[in-house]
């Protein structure tokens, strides 16, 4: 069986208890590589989750002449190069599956003065880009797409840019960061507003390298030209991992989880406020600051979940975590109703249709709509094998929906997981999933 083939076997029923601390969170980590690779002086990052999707940022900034040492056990340390340090690199930069990495990268390299090509695999090369390419397009870079938009990029360089303010027609951190990326290589002033608030990670990891932001309502500014200092990053635990674990104990009856040091930014604890609003358990036990990003230690203990409308307010701030709230959904009394997410479309795979299609193979009654879906409740899913089409939340996803099985759950090419989530099957082993890969 080849490494993408890879099948999880999940024992059904178990109760999930002690406490963990998951792998840092992916969106920081890839912005401290980048920041970091950019700045005058070292950066020293701990925490870094050493997932697929974060090592091919790595593996970005090493082709194109940046020095970085690691990561091991989640410390690196980047040489910063500064933008006069960038090197034109000898070959296509591959980023595998890591939308993020391509996202933002082409709005960094839009600035330099040498050509680049982006790609990714199977999967990320179907993604559109054009949100992005659009926007940075008027801004004076000069980028070409495959036919329909999408990657490869090639990013033709050293056309100079000028700011720009721009409108998102769609809510996404990911665009946003790339135009404030390719600002800080523009002349003047680039200022990018939002239609819903969005994970402001870069604005505070700016902010952090000492680099000015200007915030304000929905709006973030910034001028083009000033310096990026070499600083310190600790990175949390990521939130949309820990997504997984609390719904895991939410419906798992006897179970009682502490999550350490999970990230606590106010832009992504959606994921939380929809699960207390289906009657999960959740406790903040401690709330602290680390490196610019809130974080708190997190308490679940299973409970009873009714079923919610979505707030469509609230889906851009959980976003990432609408795989696992489909399997809350599912084991939770009464109708969940998702609208406004279409996005969850166009992610690593058609989430919407990904998790419908898995949920009813376990004999859920899930309707798919266009931007959305309605789910209703049953007490009990049952077993089955189900197809994660290679996206990393949608397994683990259906991992965890064992809990609730009446019979095991297969769950197949489930190796995606490692671009968020190393190590995911032995931590919830540990923790009482009787899960198996193979």
């Amino acid at each position: 069986m080849s490494a993408g083939d890879e099948r999880w076997r999940v024992a059904p029923g178990g109760t999930l208890r002690g406490e963990a601390r998951v792998p840092g969170d992916k969106s920081i980590s890839h912005r401290a590589v980048m920041l970091g690779a950019l700045a005058h002086g070292e950066t020293r990052v701990t925490g870094l989750l050493e997932g697929d999707d974060v090592l091919a940022t790595v593996g970005v900034f090493r082709a194109l002449g940046v020095a970085i040492d690691g990561p091991r056990e989640g410390a690196a340390t980047v040489h910063g190069a500064g933008w006069p340090g960038l090197q034109p690199p000898a070959e296509v930069l591959d980023v595998g599956n890591s939308g993020t990495s391509m996202r933002l990268l082409a709005g960094l390299l839009a600035g330099l003065p040498f050509a680049t090509v982006l790609t990714g695999d199977a999967s990320l090369t179907r993604r559109p880009m054009r949100r992005v390419t659009d926007p940075l397009t008027a801004m004076g870079a000069r980028i070409t797409t495959a036919e329909g938009g999408t990657a490869p990029l090639h990013i033709h360089g050293g056309a100079p840019l000028a700011g720009i303010d721009y409108r998102l027609p769609v809510a996404s951190a990911q665009v946003k960061s790339a135009l404030l990326l390719a600002g800080l290589r523009a002349e003047g002033r680039t200022c990018v507003t939002e239609p819903a608030p969005t994970r402001d990670h870069t604005e505070r990891m700016l902010r952090g390298f000492g680099y000015p932001v200007s915030l304000g309502p929905g709006t973030v500014c910034l001028e083009g030209g000033r310096p990026l200092l070499g600083t310190r990053v600790d990175v949390p635990a990521d939130i949309s991992s820990a997504a997984f674990l609390l719904v895991a104990a939410s419906i798992a009856p006897g179970s009682d989880l502490i999550l350490r040091h999970v990230g606590w930014n106010p832009t992504r604890t959606g994921i939380v406020d929809l699960l207390q609003r289906m009657g999960a358990d959740i406790q903040v036990l401690a709330a602290d600051e680390a490196g610019g990003e809130p974080v708190a230690d997190l308490r679940v203990r299973a409970a009873p979940l009714h079923g919610i409308t979505v707030p469509e307010e609230l889906v851009p701030l959980a976003i990432d975590e609408f795989p696992a709230l489909f399997i809350a959904a599912a084991c939770a009394e009464g109708e969940t109703v998702i609208t406004g997410a279409a996005e969850l479309r166009v992610k690593e795979s058609d989430r919407i249709a990904a998790m419908a299609e898995g949920l009813q193979a376990l004999g859920a009654s899930v309707e798919p709509r266009e931007d959305g879906a309605r789910i209703a409740g049953r007490p009990s899913l049952g077993g089955g094998r189900v197809h994660s089409h290679g996206d990393h939340r949608v397994a683990m996803a259906f991992a965890v929906a064992a809990l609730r099985a009446e019979a095991p759950v297969e769950v197949e090419d489930c190796a995606s997981a490692a671009t968020s989530f190393p190590g995911f099957v032995a931590l919830l082993r540990a923790l009482g999933l009787a899960i198996e890969a193979g």
